[in-house]
């Protein structure tokens, strides 16, 4: 079983919990849109040969407000895939935290699994935290993770600047081109949504 799921946290309700069998694929991604202040957990246990996770998530926090995301997968048998990749944007006093950790059982050889998460800092006062993890007990497998915070890059801006684009749509048009991986997943006036979000 093939499916896809698109779930706005605060708006929809979203599982935590998730079990995938032989050979079932699931493309998941989790909105956080800005104003909302939320603690959310998943775990996804991947339970039969060749069951295949592709999860993605965004989250903005342009002003204020917390967002705590924590999300664990399991790898019980071997054959089975996992990919995640979170982007967020944090502004303002905001407070972000991602916790993500891969855990791959020890006859769980064959595992492919993958985790990133990469955040945007939009103000000296605004934080991030990011703690992927990895915990591996099978030794025929590829995995990685990693985890990136920066800020929006100055000489691009004045590159778009000097082409006479006015800063604040400079400034949004590379906040869209960041969240890109995870947008182009979404529906259209979900798109349009978080568009106007970064206004």
């Amino acid at each position: 079983m093939d499916r896809q799921e698109v779930y706005v946290i605060g708006r929809d309700s979203a599982p935590q919990y998730l079990r995938l069998d032989a050979g079932e694929e699931l493309s998941m991604t989790l909105v956080v849109p800005p104003g909302t202040d939320t603690l959310y957990t998943l775990e996804v246990d991947l339970c039969g040969p060749g069951a295949s996770l592709d999860l993605a998530g965004l989250y903005l926090c342009p002003e204020a407000g917390k967002v705590d995301l924590r999300v664990l997968v399991r790898h019980a048998v071997g054959g089975c895939t996992s990919r995640q990749l979170f982007k967020g944007i944090v502004g303002g006093t905001a407070r972000a935290a991602f916790d993500g950790l891969i855990y791959v059982a020890q006859d769980a050889q064959k595992t492919q699994a993958f985790q990133e998460n990469h955040t945007l800092l939009l103000s000296d006062t605004a934080r991030v935290e990011s703690r992927p993890q990895l915990e591996i007990y099978a030794d025929d497998v590829q995995c990685s993770h990693g985890a990136t915070t920066g800020y929006l890059n100055p000489d691009e801006l004045f590159y778009m600047r000097s082409r006479g684009i006015p800063e604040a749509e400079a400034r949004r048009l590379q906040m869209i081109a960041f969240l890109a991986p995870v947008l182009r997943r979404l529906p259209e006036p979900l798109i349009e949504e978080i568009h106007a979000c970064l206004s």
